[in-house]
Order: C-alpha cells, then sequence, then structure tokens
C-alpha cells in the first residue's frame, strides 16, 4: 500500500474536493474534446470536467484514491465519461497533441511538463495549480520545499504557451492556510491572440 493509498483510505485527504474556482472560470472558454486529468486523485477536475462535455482520461498511481473517484463520478452522473488509468507518473507516457485540456491539481510534474505540452493538441489548454514555496505560515501542502513550486518557477514552465491567466497567492480556506499558484495556458503562438473575456 502506498502513501497516498493510505491517506485515501483513513480520510485525511479530501474525499470530494472542489475544483479550483480559476479552473470553473476558464473551463466554459475551453476548446471542446477531449480531456487528461493527470494525478486525479478523488476527481477534483475529473469530475467538473466530464460535466462540461469531455471525454477524459483520468490518471493517477493511488489505487484506492481512484476507487473513491469512480464513487464520486457515479454519484455524479458521469461514470460514463471517465477513464480511470492507475499508473506511474514519472513514467506515464502522455500521447503527442492529443488532448483539447489537460488539468493538474497538487502535483509538481516539472521533469515531465515538456512531454504534456506536446500531449496537448494545437488549441488546447492547461489548468496547473501547486503549492508554493513561502515565508508565510501555511499548513497546507507538502511539509518541505522539495515538492513545492520555487516563486514564478510555473510561469516560467508556461512561458512557451500563450499564458491566459496566472497568479500566486496564500488563502486560509475551512482552516487551512496554503501558497498557491495557478497557471492557465493555451497552445498557441504568435503575436495577436485571441483572449476570453473572463470576470475575475
Amino acid at each position: 500500500m502506498t502513501t497516498w493509498d493510505e491517506r485515501y483510505r483513513t480520510g485525511t485527504y479530501p474525499q470530494r474536493p472542489d475544483p479550483h474556482p480559476v479552473l470553473e472560470r476558464y473551463l466554459p472558454t475551453f476548446p471542446p474534446g477531449r480531456a487528461l486529468d493527470i494525478a486525479t486523485g478523488t476527481g477534483r477536475n475529473a469530475l467538473p470536467v466530464a460535466a462540461a462535455g469531455y471525454r477524459v482520461d483520468a490518471v493517477d498511481q493511488s489505487r484506492a484514491g481512484l476507487q473513491i473517484a469512480r464513487e464520486n463520478a457515479r454519484a455524479a452522473g458521469v461514470e460514463g465519461d471517465i477513464e480511470w488509468l492507475q499508473a506511474d507518473l514519472e513514467s506515464f507516457a502522455y500521447p503527442a497533441s492529443t488532448y483539447d485540456v489537460i488539468t493538474i491539481s497538487f502535483y509538481r510534474p516539472v521533469d515531465r511538463l515538456p512531454d504534456i505540452i506536446e500531449a496537448l493538441a494545437d488549441g488546447g489548454c492547461l489548468f496547473i495549480q501547486h503549492h508554493l514555496r513561502t515565508t508565510d505560515d501555511v499548513d497546507g501542502g507538502p511539509s518541505g520545499d522539495r515538492y513545492r513550486f520555487a516563486s514564478n518557477e510555473l510561469l516560467r514552465a508556461g512561458l512557451g504557451l500563450t499564458v491566459l491567466h496566472y497568479d500566486e497567492r496564500t488563502t486560509t480556506t475551512d482552516g487551512t492556510t496554503a501558497a498557491t499558484a495557478q497557471l492557465v495556458a493555451r497552445k498557441t503562438q504568435g503575436s495577436r491572440q485571441s483572449y476570453p473575456d473572463i470576470s475575475e
């Protein structure tokens, strides 16, 4: 049993986490088609993306997390729209130019980010949120800096794409304080772009 299996089985990780508001705001502007949710956990992103009409491949290394995610998908009525994949994320083979949307929450894929970006179809959109290294007093996220992004690290990693949204902030939710970064970017290039009209 992995550490993540234990966290999911004991309920120390949220069983039905909500998607980030930034993803909820931008999701209606993303191109239709096929989606990939990396480190899906209990389905935080996979469920709302499937509910928005996408066929979702949801990948995670934890069997226990995927089992909870399946139950959540069944309760949400989107079970038939999601393919659950158990795999080691360090060696997962991302198919090139395949996905119109890729979402990642609370997984730091720095070494694999080029492969993930390559897996986006032309015009495809990427959403990433993850914990930051910070001097603020936080109790959410990894205990050390090794698995956190440095300031602007995620932004620099996305600069080969068209960045639609980026922020770094400290917030407190349900008594837990965390410093996180959020990136929304599109696989397009050129000095003239179209940008979605999003109210913040």
